[in-house]
């Protein structure tokens, strides 16, 4: 089942230049100088191009791009140093490994906290909520430095303690959500997820998308690269549209709401898409997707199922969450009353994120039939 909610609050003025090619040069720069580093494929099928994160740095997700820059910009802030080439914080292990990272996630951005921790040899404490499986918490624990627990606490409730934590011992919360005072790290992960966006823009020779459908937790990612297609394409932005899970629809519930505020998902949490099970949005993404999201819709367990069933089909291996932008694509050109509601037509460009891989096998296996 698909349910569409209208973005009631739409337009206003966002500044977006951080989001440039030009500030985020630094950015590349070091993603690009990453022994692990390559340009993750754009495929199309049909008018659907699919930028493929399964295949990011060897984590299955995308999560690492945010995770590293932001962990780069907090050590070069520590040492006092204005973004060094890596080689020149390699040469100070000594100090780093006295640094200490902490964060809570669902699976995919801890693993990237843990890899960029590791590799700049830091400590690292991932929390995880319940109801996450222990394929994820092994997968942060493999990734690189973390120390891991799944805790009994929901999402939100897990980022409250970690942030309490890290304020206890003096240690760098790493977090993917933003409120009132935590700014400054959301802020640089979300440019962390830049990076992508224009690898996908320079896939596409520059060629407008007439529609993006991005999935969202807590709407990092779907903020950060609605921010450099608002900001590439400033006279004519692509029709944006956030994808969440039918019972942790947090987008949905601002834009049903309607204040201009955010609201915190009233679904009973449950969904496989665990990427995508944060129950409030983050304010710095919303500032952004307000302005320029069109509609929100939400997706059932089922949806996404035959999205990573599709796919798989076409060689690409896709998680619970990392289908859903796709999920929505495939339904909509399957649906003329969703094509009607969506703006959609023969001309149409659509680009989605492939935001993970089998990041939990066993469940690919049952859901999809193989394995990848």
């Amino acid at each position: 089942m698909i349910k569409l909610m209208p973005n009631t609050n739409r337009g206003g003025q966002v500044d977006t230049s951080a989001y440039s090619f030009a500030a985020t040069e630094p950015i590349r720069t070091l993603h690009t100088s990453l022994a692990v580093y390559n340009e993750t494929p754009l495929i199309k099928l049909n008018n659907i191009f699919i930028k493929d994160e399964s295949q990011r740095f060897g984590l299955k997700a995308f999560k690492g791009l945010g995770g590293v820059w932001a962990i780069y910009k907090v050590i070069s802030r520590e040492l006092g140093l204005n973004n060094p080439p890596l080689e020149e914080l390699f040469r100070r292990r000594k100090e780093l490994s006295a640094m200490t990272f902490i964060t809570t996630t669902d699976g995919n951005h801890g693993k990237g906290v843990s890899w960029a921790a590791g590799l700049f040899g830091c400590k690292s404490y991932v929390f995880m909520p319940r109801g996450t499986v222990e394929v994820r918490a092994q997968a942060v624990r493999d990734a690189g430095s973390a120390t891991v627990e799944i805790t009994d606490m929901t999402y939100d409730d897990c980022v409250k303690f970690t942030a309490r934590l890290a304020e206890e011992k003096h240690w760098h919360l790493i977090q993917d959500t933003s409120w009132a005072g935590y700014e400054d790290i959301p802020a640089q992960i979300m440019l962390g997820y830049t990076t992508l966006a224009y690898e996908a823009l320079r896939q596409m020779n520059y060629q407008r998308p007439t529609h993006i459908f991005l999935q969202a937790g807590v709407g990092s990612m779907a903020g950060a690269i609605a921010a450099v297609f608002a900001e590439v394409f400033k006279d004519n932005p692509p029709r944006i549209t956030i994808v969440e899970p039918t019972e942790v629809a947090c987008f949905y519930e601002t834009m049903r709401i309607g204040d201009g505020q955010i609201h915190s998902a009233t679904g009973n949490g449950q969904t496989m898409m665990a990427g995508l099970n944060c129950a409030t949005p983050c304010e710095l993404a919303w500032k952004i997707l307000r302005r320029y999201a069109a509609d929100t819709a939400t997706i059932t367990d089922d949806i996404a199922a035959d999205a990573m069933k599709t796919l798989a089909a076409h060689g690409i291996i896709s998680g619970e969450s990392g289908c859903a932008g796709f999920a929505l694509a495939d339904a909509a050109l399957n649906s003329s009353e969703l094509r009607r509601a969506l703006e959609l037509d023969e001309h149409s460009i659509i680009l989605v994120i492939n935001t993970e891989g089998d990041t939990d096998p066993d469940n690919y296996l049952r859901l999809v039939g193989t394995s990848p």
